[in-house]
């Protein structure tokens, strides 16, 4: 159980669950539930705006059939469009700018709790914990929130979503080979990239161990630059950083071709799918039992959908990274405070005050002990140091 410190919103240890960062975040979220569900309404207008865009363009193509002679049609028709392609970009915007705030307010409020029980803990911790890596690993976690959020609220659902009403169109005006096609499509995309992006979240999991690592060691040498210096030792401390750099250069090396091979794969699935489709609407054209702009439609459905979906396995390893970066922010507010007031304990009274200690003891380890029945007394207005040998 963690400490929750002076954070007004619940927070836990992640224990070997990412995906309890989202529950950690909700009581974030909801205190603007206002923004959150203008937002949503935004991002349901945008698609819905957005699907309706091929639907008017099938009629603009059939209206425009030479066999018609109606032209008042294909123009109040494409004044529609315009407007639906108009509205897809508005509604995106103003969801976008209507969220802002509850992405920001809630990295505020991460932020401010974790400042606050670093602050809280022992000397102690900040002694064996290493600074530079702490310091990236909140830099990372803060930065995870606002990935999270926007990649899953205004990239997932809305996938989710075009993805329901595009298959719900093609139920509705073709027949059930269009829907199959589609839905085993998505479903075979889908775990190509689950599976090749769980691979390279590994590759990716090293290398920030590396980043993190020789992030580390830059900072504590560059602290230590006095000590350094005097002892001679700046070539093998360039040594150990060229080290940790070495084994980073590996791991981003095999991160992008790993990159390659997923978006070959992907490719490959939609092209597959994309041409059967569009076989099968062709056959329909060319035997009068569908118009050209059913073949319009279907195109632009299909171009709709997965253009999206191209950007589905940087979407999710982005998801999945952002997760893991806070799990690591989220660690340190699990760290046990050492020093706490025991239950019922009075408040210190303002004003000037005498502060006495009566027969002390303090350790950091059991096995070193530090103060031994120690009693001393510190009169009002005065400052008293406890150094030891060295």
């Amino acid at each position: 159980m963690a400490t929750r410190g002076h954070s007004s919103a619940p927070i836990e240890r992640l224990k070997g669950n990412e995906w309890r960062a989202l529950r950690i975040l909700l009581p974030y979220l909801l205190e603007y539930k206002w923004r959150v569900a203008a937002a949503l309404a935004c991002l349901i207008a945008a698609k819905l705006a957005n699907v309706a865009v091929p639907l008017i363009m099938k009629e603009v193509v059939d209206g425009l059939d030479p066999r018609t002679a109606i032209v008042a049609v294909p123009v109040a028709l494409l004044a529609i469009y315009g407007i639906l392609r108009f509205s897809t970009t508005l509604f995106a915007e103003l969801r976008d700018v209507v969220f802002v705030r509850v992405t920001q307010r809630a990295i505020r409020r991460v932020a401010l709790g974790v400042f606050r029980h670093l602050h809280s803990l022992s000397l102690r911790f900040h002694l064996e914990r290493q600074t530079g890596g702490m310091t990236r690993d909140i830099e990372r976690g803060t930065r995870g929130i606002s990935t999270l959020l926007s990649y899953l609220l205004f990239s997932i659902i809305p996938v989710i979503l075009e993805f329901a009403l595009v298959a719900a169109v093609l139920i509705h005006k073709f027949d059930w080979r269009f829907a199959a096609i589609t839905f085993g499509a998505v479903a075979v995309y889908i775990g190509f990239t689950v599976l090749v992006t769980e691979w390279r979240m590994e590759i990716r999991r090293r290398a920030n161990e590396l980043d993190s690592r020789a992030n580390t060691r830059a900072i504590d040498s560059l602290l230590n630059y006095e000590t350094v210096k005097y002892f001679g030792n700046e070539e093998f401390e360039a040594r150990r950083y060229d080290e940790n750099l070495q084994g980073y250069e590996a791991a981003a090396v095999k991160n992008e071709a790993s990159l390659g091979l997923l978006n070959i794969g992907q490719s490959f699935i939609i092209a597959i799918a994309v041409t059967a489709l569009m076989l099968l609407v062709a056959e329909g054209v060319a035997a009068q039992s569908f118009t050209l702009g059913d073949l319009v439609l279907v195109n632009g459905l299909l171009i709709q959908l997965y253009i999206p979906l191209n950007f589905l396995g940087m979407v999710y390893r982005e998801i999945k990274q952002a997760l893991l970066d806070m799990d690591r922010m989220f660690r340190l507010l699990g760290e046990h405070r050492e020093v706490e007031d025991r239950p019922g304990a009075p408040e210190l009274p303002s004003g000037p005050a005498t502060v006495e200690f009566r027969r002390a003891d303090f350790f950091y380890e059991p096995e070193r002990q530090i103060l031994h029945g120690v009693s001393f007394t510190i009169p009002a207005g005065h400052r008293v140091a406890v150094v030891g040998h060295s």
